[in-house]
């Protein structure tokens, strides 16, 4: 939904919800590396329209991760689980490249990268 258009009461809702979209997001663990995929910064952007629509769009480590049905599955599961979101499309990109940069300080000191 256009910012710009939107209530004060929408924005609040939608802002909710985002914040709800990355707290689900956070359960969502990279198996082979054992840290959530926010921390890790393979989430690019979220996006959420008024029919409960929601679009992540998001990276892998690597490509041809042989985890992408599995991090898809638990994407999906752990979203549709939240009241309000009924559809969700996970969009993978490749620019710009993930890289250890993007991980939170949390991920580098779990995974003793200094």
């Amino acid at each position: 939904m256009a910012e710009d258009t939107q209530t004060p009461e929408e924005a609040a809702y939608f802002a909710d919800m985002k914040q709800k979209i990355v707290a689900a997001l956070e359960l969502v663990i990279d198996p082979e590396l054992g840290i959530d995929i926010i921390n890790l910064g393979l989430i690019y952007g979220v996006d959420l329209d008024e029919n409960g629509h929601c679009d992540i769009e998001m990276t892998l480590t690597t490509m041809g991760c042989p985890l992408t049905d599995i991090l898809d599955d638990s994407i999906h599961h752990a979203l549709l689980a939240i009241d309000g979101i009924e559809s969700v499309d996970i969009h993978l990109v490749w620019y710009p490249a993930w890289s250890p940069d993007r991980m939170t300080r949390y991920a580098k000191m779990a995974l003793g990268i200094h």
